[in-house]
């Protein structure tokens, strides 16, 4: 997935800058179970995402409206998921940042 897929990478790039962050601003265990299971929520709908995608273009390659719709639908979970981990992420690092 790393290697094919551009926001599987951009995800990745972003995991290693929030650990980093973690890491830096020494969060207190709750604020790390809350970034984990976000960076892990977000790297698993990813990996559905691409799953969904493959599967769809390994039975045909001619645009397809329920093929589109599902496709569609997937990246908009992951879409959803990163929204939900932005939010969890200013949640936790803004009072370490203000401090």
């Amino acid at each position: 997935m790393f290697k094919t897929e551009a926001h599987a990478k951009i995800h990745l790039v972003a995991t290693i800058c929030v650990i980093a962050c973690g890491i830096i601003f020494k969060i207190e265990r709750w604020e790390w179970c809350a970034v984990l299971i976000c960076i892990g929520g977000v790297l698993m709908a990813e990996a559905f995402n691409t799953a969904i995608e493959k599967l769809a273009d390994a039975i045909t390659k001619e645009r397809h409206p329920l093929i589109g719709a599902a496709k569609d639908i997937a990246a908009g979970a992951v879409l959803l998921f990163v929204i939900a981990a932005v939010a969890t992420g200013l949640i936790v690092f803004i009072p370490h940042v203000a401090n």
